[in-house]
Formats: structure tokens, sequence, C-alpha cells
């Protein structure tokens, strides 16, 4: 007799179903499992094993084989445990052999007969669902699967005994609850900003319009602040949004106690970070930093520091807003439509063109530095800024600054603009001005006439590129977004224009 159970393999954020076979037949004694396991699936015999001696069951003295089909997929992770412990249990008996027809499983399981979490439950959710089933998963991972749907039947058990009894009748499992994480108490807000009111415009705008933003100042002008406090002014993750980032952040094993979060991802890797951590990769081809903030903020804090060949691997996912990692025997593709926020000294020494400062290199100094970034790269960069030192009067000035939740209002009513403006043509796809294409931007930010004569005049005497041309045309709608006018006018260009003329500058350095 043959008992099977239903799991899955992901591939990227996808699950892949899989058939687990498990066979008791007379041979020599032992436990074989084939199917193109790796390590950690391999090393499910012991635990499966134990975790059944300690439940009470006991393998009989012939020969297990266990196949996960198909077999030319590979088999990665340690979710496998549960199915293959529940096949063997269905084989001896010791559960209804058809109680398993209706559910996929995965769970990985301890030593003492309990159920571990393991990363992917919401993909596996999400895969069973759409495969008509349940699904079996374990108890600390039930309230992250339970996302996928009320009508998913699905259960959480905390140990073997426990899924046993259930499909005895002696025990009721209960379905899982959603759970959602709550917002921190003390997020950073813009009002701790003292000054830097040019930087702040820039930062409304770029959340607004999703727009790629770098700022270029000396040491302790507020780079670093200005870039935590954006997350406090995006408006939260709609519904889609969400499931797609806790999707990616499921496979990676980041979702703690299984809760959700509407706050949009901020992520901010160390500049030493490798290609592979940055964009995905690995032997497993996980996903990367670029992918982890899907739909929210990779910030890039000393942006020349990080290496020119990882800086240069973001091109591909600022341009088409997915990651895609290929190898050898493996094609994986992960989302990563990502608004790129990164800060920069002006120099290695930090204080080139401050009042009273100056480089012991000269001017090769900051050249040479800015040089690290490449031109192709900064021009996929829409708004780029200086942000000065703060003076001693703007610290010691008692000021009203105005508050994230006043910035944030402004921009939701902007997105808002900008999503039934993309629905009402037939694309509700687009969320976003930067995520507008080429050819449908020259329509929704059809300038006026003294606009058009503006741009045209900067794009020839700055020789601007196509794709910066269009950017421009990006922010600039944006700006009338904010401003409500349904007609992109100069004042927007004029203002779109001086935040990329002073990206040009660091391109001429590149």
């Amino acid at each position: 007799m043959v008992a099977r159970v239903s799991t899955v393999s992901f591939q990227g954020i996808e699950a892949v179903p899989v058939d687990v076979q498990v066979m008791i037949a007379p041979g020599k004694v032992g436990m074989h499992i084939v199917g193109l396991p790796d390590k950690a699936v391999a090393e499910s015999r012991e635990r499966v094993q134990a975790a059944l001696h300690a439940s009470g069951l006991s393998l009989p003295a012939k020969k297990v084989t266990v196949n996960l089909a198909p077999a030319d997929l590979p088999k990665e992770g340690s979710h496998f445990d549960l199915p293959i412990a529940l096949g063997l249990m269905a084989a001896l008996g010791a559960i209804p052999g058809d109680a398993l027809d209706g559910y996929v499983v995965l769970g990985e399981l301890s030593l003492d007969g309990t159920i571990a979490s393991v990363a992917g439950a919401l993909p596996a959710a999400i895969g069973a669902n759409a495969l008509g089933k349940g699904l079996i998963c374990p108890s600390d991972s039930g309230p992250e699967a339970a996302w996928a749907g009320e009508e998913i039947d699905i259960l959480a058990p905390r140990s073997l005994i426990a899924i046993a009894n259930h499909f005895r009748g002696t025990q009721v499992l209960s379905r899982p609850v959603p759970a959602m994480r709550a917002a921190p108490a003390n997020m950073p807000d813009l009002s701790d900003i003292k000054g830097q009111e040019t930087a702040k415009r820039a930062l409304e705008v770029a959340a607004a319009g999703g727009h790629n933003l770098i700022m270029v100042g000396p040491p302790g002008s507020g780079k670093s602040m200005l870039a935590a406090r954006l997350p406090s002014i995006l408006p939260p993750l709609s519904a889609p949004e969400l499931l797609e980032v806790s999707m990616i952040h499921s496979i990676a094993g980041q979702l703690a106690g299984g809760k959700l979060s509407d706050r949009r991802p901020f992520r901010a890797p160390h500049h030493s970070a490798s290609m592979a951590a940055m964009v995905g990769g690995g032997l497993r081809a996980r996903p990367g930093e670029v992918s982890l903030a899907h739909n929210g903020i990779l910030f890039l804090d000393e942006f020349p520091e990080f290496t020119p060949q990882v800086l240069d691997s973001l091109r591909q996912p600022l341009e088409n807003g997915e990651s895609v990692i290929a190898r050898a025997n493996h094609r994986v593709s992960y989302p990563a439509n990502i608004q790129l926020i990164a800060a920069m000294n002006p120099c290695r020494c930090g204080m080139a063109g401050e009042p009273g400062h100056s480089c012991a290199r000269g001017p090769r100094c900051q050249a040479d530095y800015q040089g690290r970034i490449s031109g192709p790269l900064m021009d996929r960069i829409d708004i780029r800024i200086d942000v000065p030192a703060v003076t001693a009067q703007d610290l010691i000035a008692p000021q009203a600054a105005e508050s994230s939740a006043d910035v944030a209002a402004r921009v939701a009513a902007a997105r808002t603009m900008q999503q039934a403006r993309y629905r009402d043509i037939g694309r509700p796809d687009i969320r976003t001005n930067s995520q507008c294409t080429t050819s449908l931007v020259e329509q929704v930010a059809q300038p006026d006439s003294g606009g058009q004569s503006l741009l045209s005049d900067a794009a020839e005497k700055m020789r601007f590129s196509a794709r910066a041309y269009h950017r421009i045309l990006k922010v600039a709608r944006t700006l009338a977004d904010l401003d409500g006018a349904e007609t992109v006018g100069r004042i927007h260009l004029a203002e779109a224009i001086s935040y990329r003329i002073a990206a040009e500058r660091v391109s001429v350095a590149a």
C-alpha cells in the first residue's frame, strides 16, 4: 500500500505541488528518501523517526521508501518533515488513509513530536487554495496562513499527537485567526527635523510619486534622519500590496509569529552587502534586499561605498520591478518594485563645497568619489538634492515644523488621484507615476505650451537622455498632482528640471 500526502516546493514565491508517496514493504530494514532531496530533506529521516517514537509510534522492521514526486524537481527545506511523518502514520493505520486527501501539508518536526514553524506558509496556503485543498501547517504559522482566505480549511496543530487526535475525532483543532502586527508606538516624525525645508519638499514629492531620490551633503546634515522619516508619510499597503510583500517575507522566514504588517518595508543594508545579498541568490536562491523592500523603500546610506558591481546590479530591478536570479540549473524571479533612497557625502572627506573647508586632494577628491556611481544608475534616479549642513540658527530658533501626519495627508491625496487616473484609462496595475510607461506618461503628463517650450529648451541645453526626459515628465506629473492640477504647467516642469539638473552634475563626474 502506498500512502500519499500533498505538499509544496517553492520556486520564487510560487508554490509548486509535490506528491509525497510513502510505501512500507518487505526488504532491508531502513528508511530511504528519493526525489532529489537536499541535505535538510535527507535529514528528515532522523527527525521523523524520533518524532514518531516520541508520539508512541515505531516503524516496523521493514523497508520504508519515501518518494517526492516529481522526481526531477529539486526539494529544499525542512517543511517536508510533517508530510513524510503523516504519510507514515497513514501507512501504519494511525490515522485514516483518506483523511489527508483534501490537504496540503508542511511543517518541521522536533525530536519530541512537536511541530516547528517553517518559512512559506502563506504562499503554500494560497497554492493550496488554488488547488481546492485545505492546509495543515504548524500552529505558529497558522495566523500567517489564515490570510489566504476565509474559505480555506486550515489546521494548525502543535504536535503529531494533536493532528492524530483530530482525525480520530477525539480533539477538534480550531481554525487559526489572521494576525496583524501593531504599528510602532513612536515612529520618527518629520517635525523632529529642523531646517532642511528643500529636502523635506523633495521627500514629499518622492513619496507622492514613488520616485527614486538621492541626497548629497556633508556628514551630520540630516540625510539619514530624512530617509528614516519617509515611511511616516507613505500610505499603508493596500490589500494586494500587503499580500505580495507578505509572500516574499514568508519565503524569507521574516514573518515573526505569523503576523503581517501594513507598513511599507524599509530596508537599509550595510554598504558591505554582497551582490547576492542585494538582489538575491545563494545556494537556494533566496530573495535579496531589493525583493524584501518590494512595495517599499530601499535605503542605501554611504552610496558610493557599495561596490560598483552591487550598485550596477540594481539597474534591472529599478527598470523592470523584478529581480531575476539565473543559475545553471534554475531560474527564479522575485518581485522588486522598490523606491530607491540614497545618501552620500560629496567627497571622501565629506566636506567638499562647504564654506571654510577644502579637500586635501582638491577637485579630484569629489570627482573620484562620485565617479564610483555609474552614469546609467544615476540616470535612473529621478530626484537629486543637496542637503547642506544645518546652521546653528536653525537649531536654536524655535519653529513649528510640519508633522508627518500633515505631509502624509497630501501624499495620500496625490496617490489617490494617480490611482483613479490610471484606473480610468484601463491600467489599474499602475499605482504611482514612477511606474508609468514611457508611452503613457506622454499622454497623462502632456504639458501646456509654456511648459513644453521650457522642457524642450532644457533638454537641448542639458542634453537629457530619453530616460531623463520621461522621468522629468513623471516628476512634473507628481508635482501637478500635489497641487491638484489636471494639467502639467511650466512651474511644475521647472521644479522637476531643477531636481534633474543636480543629478546631471553627478552624472558628469561619473
